[in-house]
C-alpha cells in the first residue's frame, strides 16, 4: 500500500504507549511539520556527501527526494526510510578524481554500483534474505564499513585539512559540541550546524584578517579570500540544477564496486531497525529495500547526482516521534526536490571553504570506521579467532595505506577496493580451508 493513509485516532495527538503506523497519518498540517523534520535529520549528509566528493550537491538533494518517492513506491510503503547521499563512495570517487576521472567518470562508476546492488537486491527477494548472512557475515559487513571510513583519513588529512588548519581545528572542535552536547533535533543536525559555524568563522575571519596564502582548490598555494560568493551572486534564484550524463571507465567502476557489500550491509541494518519499531516482520521487503535503493542510485547518477542509500538519521526521528507514517517521508522528499530548483542554494553550498571541509570530514570519516566496529560488537564478533583477525586487519590496513597492487601499466587496485577484496576472499577462503568450522558469531 503506496497511497490512502489512514487517519490515526483524532489525527491530533497520540496516546501513551501507541504509534503511527506506516499506512496512517496524522492531519496534514502536523505531517508536513513531520515531514519538515526529516529534511532537517536527512540535510546535512545528503548536501555534505556530494560537496566532498566535488559533485553538485544541490542536485543531490534534489534527486534524494526522487529516489525516496521510488524507494517508497517499490518497498510498497511497508518500510518508512529516506535515501539520501552515501558517504560510502567518497574516499574511492576521491581515488577517481586523482587519477583523473571527471564528474561523468565518477557518476557512471556509481550508476555501475546502483544497477549491480538492485540486482543482488532482486536476488535476495527471490532467495531469501538469508543469502546475506552467508555471503557477508558480521565480521565482513563490520571490517568493510570500517575500512571504508578508515581509508578516506588522507582525504581530510592531505587535501582539506593544509587548505586552512586552524579553521578545520575549530570547527571540529565545535562540532564536536554540536553533536555531543545538544540533543534532540539539534544535536541530529550537528554535522550541518558545524558547516555553518565554519562558514561564518571563515568569513569572519577574511573580513578581519584578509586573505590567506594557501593551498586553493588546484592544490597550488596562492593568496586568496576563505569565502568567495561571486557564484552565489550570479546563481538565478529559480531554475533546474545543473545535469549531466554518465561515462563508463573500468578502472573507476573496479574502485566503487567494493562499496556494494557497505550498502547492503547499510540497507539490512535500517530495515531490521524499522522493522523492530514498527513489531512488524519486514524480512519479506529486504530484497525490495535493497533493489529500491539500487533503482535509487541509477535513476539520481543518471542526472549527474550522488548515490543513494537508506538513512539512519531519519530512523533517529522516527523513533522520537513514533510516527512511522510514509507520508511523511512523500512531503520530506517534495521539500527536497523543491530545494533543487534554487540554484542560488546550490551556489552557496559550492562555496564552503576547504578547511570548514577539513574539520567536518575528520569527524565524518572517523564515525564511519567506528560504525564498523559496532558492528562486531552487537554481532559479538570473535576477534581472537585467525579466520576473522587476519584478514579483517590486512584489509583494513590496504584500505588506510592506501596499498596499492598494480594490474596493468595504468591500472592498480588500491585503497578501499583492494582492502574490500583481500577481505572478503581472504574470510571465504581461510574458512573454506581451515578443517574446523569458523568461530564467527
Amino acid at each position: 500500500m503506496a497511497f490512502g493513509w489512514k487517519v490515526h485516532g483524532d489525527g491530533k495527538r497520540l496516546t501513551p504507549g501507541e504509534v503511527v503506523k506506516p499506512d496512517e497519518r496524522l492531519s496534514w498540517p502536523r505531517m508536513v511539520g513531520i515531514g519538515a523534520q526529516h529534511v532537517i535529520a536527512m540535510f546535512g549528509a545528503t548536501f555534505v556527501f556530494p560537496l566532498v566528493m566535488g559533485l553538485d550537491a544541490n542536485l543531490a538533494v534534489m534527486m534524494s527526494g526522487v529516489a525516496t518517492i521510488l524507494f517508497l513506491l517499490i518497498v510498497k510503503g511497508k518500510i518508512p526510510s529516506y535515501v539520501g547521499s552515501s558517504a560510502s563512495f567518497v574516499g574511492a570517487v576521491v581515488a577517481i578524481r586523482a587519477a583523473g576521472g571527471g564528474d561523468a567518470t565518477v557518476t557512471g562508476a556509481l550508476l555501475v554500483v546502483g544497477v549491480v546492488l538492485a540486482l543482488c537486491g532482486y536476488a535476495i527477494h527471490r532467495l531469501g534474505v538469508g543469502v546475506i548472512h552467508r555471503v557477508f557475515p558480521p565480521i565482513v559487513t563490520g571490517g568493510v564499513v570500517m575500512l571504508i571510513g578508515f581509508g578516506m583519513a588522507y582525504v581530510a588529512a592531505d587535501v582539506y585539512w593544509p587548505k586552512d588548519p586552524w579553521v578545520a581545528l575549530l570547527t571540529m572542535a565545535a562540532t564536536f559540541v554540536f553533536i555531543g552536547l545538544f540533543r534532540g533535533f539539534l544535536g541530529r543536525i550537528g554535522v550541518l550546524l558545524g558547516l555553518v559555524f565554519g562558514f561564518l568563522l571563515s568569513w569572519v575571519w577574511d573580513l578581519v584578517g584578509g586573505k590567506i596564502l594557501a593551498p586553493d582548490d588546484s592544490g597550488k598555494v596562492t593568496e586568496h579570500f576563505r569565502v568567495n560568493l561571486d557564484a552565489v551572486a550570479q546563481a538565478d534564484w529559480v531554475g533546474l540544477p545543473s545535469f549531466h550524463g554518465p561515462v563508463f571507465e573500468v578502472s573507476a567502476i573496479v574502485l566503487v564496486l567494493p562499496v556494494v557489500i557497505a550498502l547492503i550491509a547499510e540497507n539490512v541494518g535500517h530495515v531490521k531497525a524499522v522493522g523492530e519499531m514498527t513489531g512488524t516482520d519486514v524480512d519479506a521487503y529486504m530484497g525490495r529495500a535493497v533493489l529500491a535503493d539500487g533503482v535509487g542510485t541509477v535513476v539520481a547518477t543518471s542526472v549527474g547526482g550522488s548515490a543513494t542509500t537508506t538513512y539512519a538519521e531519519n530512523i533517529g526521528v522516527m523513533a522520537a516521534t513514533k510516527v512511522y507514517s510514509t507520508a511523511a517521508y512523500y512531503i520530506a522528499a517534495a521539500i527536497a526536490i523543491l530545494f533543487g530548483l534554487c540554484p542560488k542554494f546550490g551556489a552557496l553550498i559550492a562555496a564552503t571553504p576547504g578547511g570548514v571541509l577539513g574539520g567536518v570530514t575528520t569527524i565524518l570519516y572517523g564515525m564511519i570506521g567506528l560504525l564498523g566496529a559496532k558492528i562486531w560488537i552487537e554481532n559479538r564478533v570473535n576477534l581472537s579467532d585467525p579466520v576473522n583477525l587476519v584478514p579483517t586487519g590486512a584489509g583494513i590496513i590496504c584500505a588506510i595505506g592506501p596499498v596499492a597492487f598494480p594490474i596493468t601499466g595504468t591500472f592498480a587496485l588500491s585503497g578501499i577496493a583492494l582492502g574490500t577484496i583481500v577481505l572478503l576472499l581472504g574470510y571465504h577462503l581461510l574458512r573454506v580451508t581451515r578443517r574446523s568450522p569458523a568461530q564467527v558469531s
